[in-house]
């Protein structure tokens, strides 16, 4: 790497305040800590009461979006959906249910500038490719659940309470909560954050706290042993390691047993926050993942970038974040010739005028308009996102850009540290 290199990550122009909601976040967390018990108890009888329905099918591609984030509460019926208890939770079905689904999983926001004090703060992970989902072990059985509210599995497992042949002296509320990758060609699960281990809450634990519990708990069940009679599915977790210049290089280039799509990086401090977080972040390029520009349907990738915005009541395209970002506005005239509804998602393509900033800010996008998105649809594209698939095309934020960081970092301190492997 030339010497000129070494601070360009510090160089890039401001794109987005990714970083001052970061600490705003943290800011958040430790003022605000609300009843996370009452959280997992409601999460963990949801998805099993909800087994029996069949919610309306969803394309792959929907189920894989690691970036979409919950919805915004617009009204204050829509934030009570996020706290519902059992019963209610059980009516939910469709659209309503996918949404309610969306907002139990902690989903990272696309790293679109780098962190400050990424080298002590953080730490990064090699994520498997596949499908994110909610898995519960409870009353001795074991249930998955995609984002879409759809069971993928049921079946026994060696989780605490996850099969009928154990842990039968347990409290019903001896429930479990893992937050999983489902990897289809090895048939295993991947777990990348624990939420919930016998009834135990650990939403409101640091980062630092869960995956060293994950690794230790798990390790004490036979939970990531080979499959057998009365455990279907192998649980197996995934290295997490300090974000320091060979913990990422580890990370990035080292050979694990599943298919890599990006990394994953997590703050230590933050707790698991439901919904789009911007202490989480997911960064991807050709060397760790299949799929880095987005393709159509078809499977092809679009000449120009294309994007899906929210249709607004006062003609506003805005994204999926709380709060919106607008990208645009549509005049009335063309909402009534196109018989569109507030609150459909379209498409758009990015034009050659692109994406123009101030000051870190969005001014002005050059939209084209496409037509309306697949029914099933539940959000529009979050910022980071199409921030991210924007730089991709144009500008990336490139490995030795994150390597850069984390060197500067250490050389500033006058100190090198080995990798080391968390848990």
């Amino acid at each position: 790497m030339a010497p000129h290199d070494v601070r360009r990550p510090f160089k890039r122009p401001a794109i987005s305040d990714q970083q001052r909601r970061r600490d705003l976040s943290l800011l958040r967390q430790a003022q605000n800590r609300r009843d996370a018990q009452h959280q997992a108890r409601c999460l963990a009888s949801s998805v099993l009461s909800l087994q029996t329905q069949t919610p309306e099918p969803v394309p792959e591609l929907e189920i894989e979006l690691v970036e979409e984030p919950e919805s915004k509460p617009e009204e204050e019926s829509e934030s009570l959906k996020k706290d519902l208890d059992v019963c209610q939770a059980s009516k939910l079905k469709g659209a309503e249910a996918r949404k309610w689904f969306a907002s139990q999983l902690m989903l990272p926001e696309w790293m679109i500038d780098v962190p400050d004090r990424l080298t002590h703060d953080w730490y990064v992970l090699a994520r498997p490719a596949g499908k994110r989902c909610i898995v519960v072990s409870s009353n001795g059985t074991t249930v998955s659940r995609l984002r879409n509210g759809s069971v993928l599995h049921h079946f026994p497992s060696a989780l605490p309470c996850g099969a009928r042949t154990r842990d039968q002296s347990g409290s019903s509320q001896s429930y479990c909560i893992l937050d999983c990758i489902f990897h289809e060609s090895d048939q295993t699960y991947y777990v990348i954050d624990m939420v919930c281990w016998r009834g135990y809450s650990l939403y409101d634990c640091t980062a630092e706290f869960r995956f060293f519990w994950l690794n230790s708990k798990l390790a004490e069940t036979g939970a990531s042993d080979s499959p057998s009679r009365y455990h279907k599915f192998r649980f197996s977790p995934v290295a997490v390691f300090n974000c320091d210049p060979s913990g990422l290089y580890a990370a990035y280039t080292g050979v694990v047993s599943y298919v890599k799509d990006g990394l994953l990086f997590y703050n230590k401090h933050a707790h698991y926050q439901t919904g789009s977080t911007p202490l989480a972040l997911v960064w991807k390029d050709e060397h760790c993942s299949q799929y880095v520009i987005d393709t159509d349907g078809k499977g092809d990738i679009p000449s120009q970038q294309q994007v899906v915005l929210e249709l607004q009541d006062d003609g506003k395209l805005s994204t999926s974040d709380d709060p919106p970002v607008v990208f645009g506005c549509l005049d009335r005239d063309f909402i009534q010739r196109s018989e569109l509804h507030f609150g459909s998602f379209l498409k758009f393509a990015i034009g050659d005028g692109g994406l123009s900033f101030v000051d870190g800010k969005l001014e002005k996008a050059d939209l084209h308009y496409l037509g309306k998105t697949n029914r099933a649809r539940i959000f529009a594209d979050s910022y980071s996102k199409v921030i991210f698939q924007y730089m991709v095309r144009h500008v990336p934020l490139k490995f030795d850009d994150l390597l850069a960081s984390v060197s500067s970092s250490n050389d500033q301190e006058n100190k090198t540290s080995d990798v080391e492997m968390v848990g």
